[in-house]
Parts: structure tokens; sequence; C-alpha cells
């Protein structure tokens, strides 16, 4: 019920046009280059602040207007009465007199990206945010170019609508709009590995499971390479994805010890059945860091591992011919578990799972869905999924157990209101 209540909340602040967030803050909010930021913004004090690891970097305010983002009825009767398209206030962008750059008014490209981040955690509800750029900014074409060219915002879609404002889009801002290219402050830090899209060109695998024609895969991070980081607001922590580090030679490591431990417990034993040996799990471990397809990642808050979580491209998974119509050639699937009881808690697995899908969409621009394949008992995962806009799309038998086929599209994971 109160969740239900907080949807209702959610969509009357949305119809009203009050749109400030009342579940997030950015106060002590650690971006992924690990600058901390603190942005205020309240409907009493008209200049709204955000400083950067204790800096004033720009001010915002809310104007006395609205905008409203018409897209399909333009050209028809409606493009002037499309009162179902919500209208929000306007937000102008200004730098500050005290700020780094105050002697030039500029605001630099990576703290501009930062600005729209605060935005989106307090105003996370608005599928856009109507934004105007102050003359009063030295470099402002530059940033307005990199607010348009990397696709982070819009101008108006009518011709004869005035091009000024600048309509952020969640959707793009949580696809990594304008950070590739342009500065390093993203989720996927710096890394040959992060350069994305690979080029295509086909390769084959056979097994005794798979028999399948597919892309060839990019070569494997470095062990122990942070592949994602993301602040998570309402847990207060940093959530890593660290590609797996068995360690060297006849050495444990970190990750290994961990796996060890994890997979000797009892309720990891239930699930994935690899009760053994430390020797068991470096094959074990070292099998699927030799498999193009698998991705092995050690899932950690604040640096604490916590978990382990199997990323596979879906064309070379003996999933695949369960799948109808085939998976896309870089459609991904997903196998988790936590280990760490102290990690476990329905907040916490929310905001992991959702992570997960999002590093699969931001790993390749062209992956189209992220899959899993639960048992069809395991209701409290299936519940999970569903939370993170997953549907049942088949319900299958593999030779040793049945499963819940369940998907997420590109499209519906960035619509929704999920990160």
């Amino acid at each position: 019920m109160a969740r239900a209540v907080q949807r209702l909340l959610a969509i009357q602040n949305v119809l009203t046009g009050n749109f400030v967030s009342d579940d997030q803050k950015v106060d002590k909010f650690i971006l992924p280059d690990g600058a901390v930021m603190t942005a205020k913004a309240d409907s009493v004090s008209p200049i709204n602040f955000v400083h950067i690891d204790g800096l004033l970097v720009c001010e915002y305010h809310l104007l006395d207007q609205t905008a409203q983002l018409v897209v399909s009825a333009v050209g028809t009767q409606f493009e002037n009465t499309a009162s179902h398209v919500p209208s929000f206030r306007v937000i102008e962008i200004l730098p500050s007199s005290s700020s780094p750059q105050a002697s030039t008014n500029d605001i630099s490209v990576k703290d501009m990206w930062a600005t729209v981040y605060a935005l989106f955690t307090l105003y996370h509800s608005q599928e856009v945010i109507p934004v105007v750029l102050s003359h009063t900014i030295n470099n402002s074409e530059e940033l307005r170019s990199h607010l348009l060219r990397s696709g982070l915002g819009r101008t108006a879609h009518a011709p004869t609508a005035p091009k000024e404002e600048i309509y952020l889009h969640r959707a793009t801002f949580w696809q990594g709009a304008g950070t590739q290219g342009y500065h390093t402050r993203g989720w996927l830090p710096p890394s040959p590995f992060s350069v994305a899209p690979f080029p295509y060109i086909q390769s084959f695998t056979r097994t005794p499971t798979v028999i399948s024609a597919h892309p060839l895969r990019p070569p494997k991070p470095k062990p122990g390479e942070t592949l994602f980081r993301r602040f998570c607001p309402s847990i207060g922590e940093t959530l890593e994805f660290t590609y797996f580090d068995l360690g060297n030679g006849s050495d444990t490591s970190e990750h290994l010890d961990s796996f060890h431990r994890w997979h000797n417990s009892e309720r990891v034993n239930k699930a994935w059945g690899e009760r053994g040996s430390l020797e068991k799990h470096k094959a074990y471990v070292t099998e699927v860091t030799n498999d193009p397809a698998v991705l092995p990642v050690i899932m950690s808050w604040n640096g604490e591992p916590m978990g382990y979580a199997e990323i596979t491209y879906l064309k070379e998974n003996h999933v695949g011919p369960y799948i109808s119509g085939g998976p896309g050639d870089w459609d991904r699937g997903l196998h988790v578990l936590v280990g760490e009881d102290k990690f476990r808690g329905a907040e916490r697995t929310t905001q992991w799972h959702r992570a997960l899908i999002h590093y699969c969409f931001l790993a390749d621009p062209r992956t189209e869905k992220v899959m899993v394949e639960p048992k069809a008992e395991n209701t409290s995962i299936i519940k999970v999924e569903f939370d993170s806009a997953m549907h049942i799309a088949t319900i299958f038998d593999f030779p040793y157990k049945r499963s819940v086929l369940a998907c997420v599209t590109r499209e519906r994971f960035f619509r929704l209101d999920l990160l």
C-alpha cells in the first residue's frame, strides 16, 4: 500500500508542477570520479547552489514560466492544446560570482554534466527538465553545443517554437550522454575496455550446449579493473563493479577468497550448487574468465565485496534457444549472487539489480535487451525483476530446472524513473 501511495504522489507532483523530490537529496553526493557534490533545491530560496569539493561551481533558479516538450502533436490540430503533455518550470543556470572560474564566468563541461546530474537527482520524476543558459556564462555556446550534440538535451520540436530553452532528457542522461569523449566523470571509468562500440566482425562458438554465429567480443578488462561506479543516495554508499581478480600464480586474492567463502555457505550453495575447495573455485573462475562471452565481476559497497555476477552475451549462452526469435547480437544476460548477509535487503537489492542492467546498457549502445532466467519458484527475485521494469517473456524448462525468462528493453528501462 505504501508503494502505491508513493506512486500516486509522484503522479500528483508531476501534474501539479510540484516536482521537487521529497526522497532524493544532493548532499555529500559522491560523483563517479570521487568528487563530492552538494546542491540545494527548495521552493523558498530563489537561488540554488551547486558545490563540488566545497567550491561553488554554478547557481540556478526556477523562472516564473513553464515549458512543455510537445512532439507528436506538432503539425496537428492538437499542437497548441496538448494538455496531456506535462509542463515544468524552466530552470536558469548561471555562473557563480565566487566560483573557481569567477574571473571568466565559465562553467566547465564536466561541472555542467554534474549539474545536470544534480537536477535529475532532485527532480527525478520529470522526463524532461527545461533549462536556459544565462547569457552571463562566458562559455554558454560551448555548453549549449555540449548539451545538444551529446544528446543530453534538445530544443523544441515545433519549427516556430523558441529555441532558447533546452529540454534535458532523463533517458539520455542515464544512457551516458555527455560523458565519453567529453570528460572522465561518467559511471564507466576511463579505460580502453569502456570505449564502445567495439567494431563488428563475425565470430563463432561451438560447445556441447551452443552452436552460434555472433559478433566478435572485445578483449577482457585487466584483473581488478573497475568497470562501473555509481553513488546510491538512498543507501548513502557507492556501488562498484570490478572485473574478477584471480591473483597471481599460486597466490589467492580477495576476490577468490570471498568467492570461495560465499559458495560454501548454505544459502548460496542452495541456489548455485558450487560448494567445494578453493582449487575447484579457482578452476571455475578461470574457465569463466577464459570465456569471451562471460564477464565475471565482483560487486562491492564502498569498496567492500558483497556479491558476484556473471554478465553474459545471450547469443553464446545456453538460454539462447529458448528466446522466441532469438537474442540480439548484443543482448545480455545476468547471473548473480549476494554473498554477504549484511548487504542483503530490499533496498540494496533493488539498487544493485538496476545498476547491473544500467551497466549492460551503458557498456554498448547496441544492447537492446537484458534478460534473466531464475527458477520459476524463486518469487522473491522475480519480484525484484518486476521492480526493475522487467516482464515475463515466457516460462520454459532446462533439463535441470523450470525457469522464468524475464526481460527489459532499453527503451522501457530508461523511459521510467528507475535510477
